[in-house]
């Protein structure tokens, strides 16, 4: 697949809802911010490293548990002065009001203008919400929204939220997303496009109109394969656990099988007519190179 949009296209098109409403194709990255600022300087290498890629935008995680989350605002300032749109993740969960409030201002300082707004994971061993907490990513967008100009997306999940008790609910409360001011969507990572393909049905059907980025992780490794299974319950289609029985012990021939298979879903949800595409690169340009090449 090609990257596409040359830096002027980039420039005119910083909101990523003007972006995704074209017909064309967009590929995007994902980015982690280090755990300690030391790295900072090596973690603007990557960024350098993805850019020459000239993807459509890149996004940048944030971290809910602390660390991390220091340097998203940094990195995803980087990120523009290659001339592409940042997404800067903003995660509720582990944080305060006040700290998401300040989070905000140092987006609009640095004219960071795309949030994608996530809840997160609960804390273990903490009491959940407190006072100062948000609750739901709803709440959240609809803070991020009263408090300025932004662009803002949220996560979907196409084999349902794990903590959601059936998909009618959990389409319930992305409606509430969106009616909060939620742009955009991307989906968590999924290896069978048949589900994508019901999830977009169902959500259409339910009035959700919003541009639905479909998120593909290209998987290098089986203990990443594992640790995914672990966290998000994701269904795995027969194919891809032959690959994973046939190359699971070998690292280079996996990363080789798990990058094709990654285009492999992204050609059908290309000739399937859905035109954004978001790689779950893991802070590896390599992987994202090959996926270009491809």
């Amino acid at each position: 697949e090609n990257f596409r949009h040359d830096a002027e296209e980039r420039i005119e098109q910083m909101r990523l809802t003007e972006l995704l409403k074209t017909d064309q194709v967009t590929i995007s990255c994902e980015l982690f911010p280090p755990k300690q600022g030391a790295q900072l300087a090596n973690y603007k290498n990557i960024v350098a490293d993805m850019a020459a890629l000239k993807p459509a935008y890149m996004s940048v995680t944030y971290g809910a548990t602390g660390g991390t989350s220091d340097y998203t605002v940094e990195l995803a300032s980087e990120v523009e002065k290659h001339q592409i749109p940042a997404l800067a993740h903003l995660t509720c969960a582990s944080s305060t009001k006040e700290k998401v409030a300040s989070v905000i201002e140092e987006l609009k300082e640095k004219q960071i203008s795309n949030i994608l707004a996530l809840r997160g994971d609960i804390p273990q061993n903490a009491d959940f919400p407190l006072p100062n907490q948000y609750r739901h990513a709803s709440e959240l967008i609809a803070d991020i929204k009263a408090q300025g100009d932004f662009c803002i997306g949220g996560a979907c999940y196409p084999e349902g939220h794990p903590e959601s008790k059936n998909k009618a609910e959990d389409i319930r409360y992305l409606k509430e997303k969106v009616d909060a001011g939620c742009s955009f969507l991307t989906t968590q990572m999924f290896f069978d496009n048949d589900l994508f393909y019901n999830f977009l049905y169902r959500i259409r059907e339910a009035g959700i109109a919003v541009p639905v980025v479909a998120g593909i992780m290209p998987v290098t490794n089986a203990k990443q394969m594992k640790r995914i299974l672990s966290m998000s319950g994701t269904v795995l289609p027969t194919r891809f656990k032959m690959l994973l029985d046939r190359f699971g012990d070998d690292p280079a021939a996996m990363k080789q099988a798990g990058v094709a298979y990654a285009v492999s879903q992204i050609i059908d949800l290309v000739a399937n007519g859905i035109h954004a595409i978001h790689i779950y690169s893991m802070n590896k340009p390599d992987v994202a190179e090959q996926i270009k090449s491809s």
